[in-house]
């Protein structure tokens, strides 16, 4: 089968097509084949020697983890699936899942059914940032009705999701995005939108109870300085880099909650998320989609930071 590989960690050049072996699904597996994989941030900062490298090891190794396509074969014990089913995932995250590829093998119970509301490109766009945003709203922070979330970079693939799953919860939603993102996140749910290129965020927002901050203080402080919006004894729930200890030590000095987060696989999580697309809640947006073959302009782009929504890799028809 074709495969995205590399050898090396670097930049997008390190990427290339070749052929690899076509797994084979062990008992309670299914091999499905690939018609389009999600792009995320973590499969570039991967592909440099960080985000999963530690996990993945040293390459050579299949970058992706965002999968939508058909059963194609099945292995002993598998009941929940049949051939032919249409499927999506986020399988064996942060392990290896080669999501690049035109076949995958992984347990049954990390795939859920496609609806028929969604395209396979829309469908592979959703299972990590999906997810993401549904475990560290609903698992972690445990969002009710009337709570007010600030989201950060709230037009990406995990906050323009994140903002509409706290939206159907009866949150009242805060998030940041450039101008030309604020009617559409507006039409998302999100009560009010700051342009954060041109006003600091924690000088808009106070007193919210949770926020989800997606930039970590790798980018200008961003996760230091969204303990400013909390209420006391707020909870902030930092995406993308863990909890530093001067950032856990802020929290203390302001008696305010901190939490690192990392998504995982979750059948019911993702059944839940396809119940909201089912039922009009909730929207995945798909900006620009690439040929297998050109994976490392899509990196490219996922890398620039500034993406609306998704973009995903059109692998099969």
């Amino acid at each position: 089968m074709r495969a995205v590989t590399q050898d090396s960690f670097g930049g997008a050049d390190v990427l290339r097509l070749t052929d690899v072996p076509r797994p084979i699904p062990q008992p309670t597996e299914v091999l499905v084949r690939v018609h389009a994989a999600g792009t995320n941030p973590v499969d570039w900062q991967t592909r440099e020697g960080r985000g999963m490298a530690r996990v993945l090891g040293t390459p050579p190794f299949v970058l992706g983890w965002d999968v939508a396509g058909v059963v194609e074969e099945v292995g002993f014990g598998v009941t929940t699936l049949a051939v032919g089913d249409e499927v999506l995932g986020m399988p064996w995250f942060p392990r290896a899942a080669g999501a690049y590829a035109e076949y995958v093998t992984a347990p049954s119970r990390q795939f859920v059914r496609k609806p028929a509301s969604l395209s396979m490109t829309q469908a592979a766009a959703l299972p990590l940032a999906a997810l993401t945003a549904w475990q560290a709203i609903v698992d972690t922070a445990q969002v009710s009705p009337g709570q007010r979330v600030l989201i950060t970079a709230g037009a990406g693939g995990v906050g323009h999701l994140a903002v509409q799953i706290a939206h159907a919860l009866g949150a009242e939603v805060v998030a940041t995005a450039s101008a030309r993102n604020h009617a559409w996140l507006r039409e998302l749910g999100a009560t009010t939108t700051i342009d954060y290129t041109a006003t600091r965020f924690e000088d808009e927002v106070k007193d919210v109870d949770v926020v989800i901050e997606m930039m970590g203080d790798a980018r200008d402080r961003s996760s230091t300085r969204a303990l400013k919006t909390l209420r006391p004894g707020g909870l902030l729930v930092t995406v993308p880099a863990g909890v530093s200890p001067e950032l856990q030590d802020a929290a203390d000095r302001l008696g305010m909650r901190v939490t690192p987060f990392l998504v995982e696989p979750d059948n019911a999580g993702l059944r839940r998320v396809v119940e909201l697309i089912e039922a009009g809640k909730v929207h995945v947006e798909v900006e620009r989609t690439f040929p297998l073959e050109e994976t490392s302009a899509a990196l490219t782009a996922v890398e620039s930071g500034h993406t609306r929504g998704k973009i995903v890799l059109q692998v099969a028809g």
